[in-house]
């Protein structure tokens, strides 16, 4: 009787320690939080770790602190992954092929490929105003939010979805200092450029520039599928509420293609995603410069109402620029599938 007592107590005894220690291990990892828009191979970079060898142990110890489809929670601590997570033998992950894109930032200049979907497909992207011009501007609190930024940001992140599936990607308007960034307030500067030339402050200028640079690129590839992306933010009545809107050149039959394409998109994510809300987003043709001087078949996008609080929202939001971004590749990638069937 002495002997089984004594042996319930060394067991037991064992089980504390273990605890104890798994607890004190638990304790001793480094921790981090996200920032707004972040996901798990960004967070990891920024840690230092490689996301194809720690992605998995990182959602393994984290699993019950993570959103739907292993997403990142704003305010939860995270707990890093050690080499000690990782399998005694592991599998060596196939090399995946990637681009650092610079412009895109630190955190996310490292571009894998998912896919090959776009493969072949050639995209002029183009923010709207920069430089000397910063477009619809709005006061915030002691922040004054300006149009160019904004449209900006959400061009990088539509370029850098549209690389990870292989696409050639021009971004027309870039800032050698401002990358992909997940603040909410945006600080304004006047580095944009038009492919390193100064952008000028006349509008005639301005726009004859961005035509110009477009269609050279276009007349030294001008081979397969391109399209012109122009996105902008538009300005009206505090009061007014606007949904995204898509103009395409007068009878470009394409250009009105891809603009339906890209606002059944949007109107399907707001159905999935806010489903008592509705989508008013329209198509209509216009006599844009931009649109009409260019060679390739262009789409241009209103964001929505910088002065309205509720719109400022799709945009102070780093996920809700994000979300925009991507749902804009997805119309994208629609629109190449739709083009590839039709020629064959």
């Amino acid at each position: 009787m002495r002997i089984r007592i004594s042996l319930i107590r060394v067991f037991s005894l064992i089980c504390c320690l273990t605890f104890c220690m798994a607890a004190f291990a638990d304790v001793k990892r480094k921790t981090v939080t996200p920032k707004d828009g972040d996901r798990i191979d960004v967070l990891l970079r920024r840690a230092g770790l490689d996301p194809a060898v720690y992605s998995e142990p990182f959602i393994r110890i984290n699993k019950t602190r993570l959103g739907k489809d292993n997403q990142l929670l704003l305010g939860v601590k995270y707990s890093l992954p050690e080499k000690s997570d990782l399998p005694a033998n592991p599998t060596p992950p196939k090399p995946k092929k990637y681009q650092i894109v610079p412009i895109f930032g630190k955190a996310y200049e490292h571009v894998d490929y998912v896919d090959d979907k776009l493969k072949g497909a050639t995209y002029y992207l183009v923010s709207g105003h920069g430089g000397p011009d910063p477009g619809a501007q709005t006061n915030y609190g002691e922040a004054v939010l300006s149009e160019d930024e904004y449209a900006y940001d959400v061009i990088l992140r539509l370029a850098r979805y549209l690389i990870s599936h292989q696409a050639l990607v021009h971004v027309v308007i870039r800032d050698p200092d401002d990358g992909i960034r997940d603040d909410a307030v945006l600080a304004n500067d006047d580095h944009e450029t038009c492919l390193g030339a100064e952008i000028p402050l006349d509008q005639v200028q301005r726009l004859g520039q961005r035509a110009d640079s477009i269609d050279g690129l276009y007349k030294t590839e001008r081979k397969g599928y391109c399209r012109s992306v122009f996105i902008h933010i538009d300005s009206r009545s505090k009061d007014e509420r606007i949904d995204i809107f898509f103009y395409h050149f007068m009878k470009s039959v394409r250009g009105e293609r891809l603009a339906n394409i890209l606002r059944d998109k949007m109107e399907q994510k707001y159905k999935k995603h806010q489903p008592n809300r509705g989508f008013t987003g329209t198509v209509k043709e216009r006599n844009l410069y931009v649109l009409r001087e260019t060679n390739p078949v262009g789409v241009f996008l209103e964001l929505g109402n910088l002065q309205n609080s509720l719109d400022r929202q799709r945009f102070l939001i780093a996920k809700n620029r994000e979300a925009m971004a991507r749902w804009i590749s997805e119309g994208l990638i629609e629109d190449y599938r739709l083009e590839k069937k039709q020629r064959k």
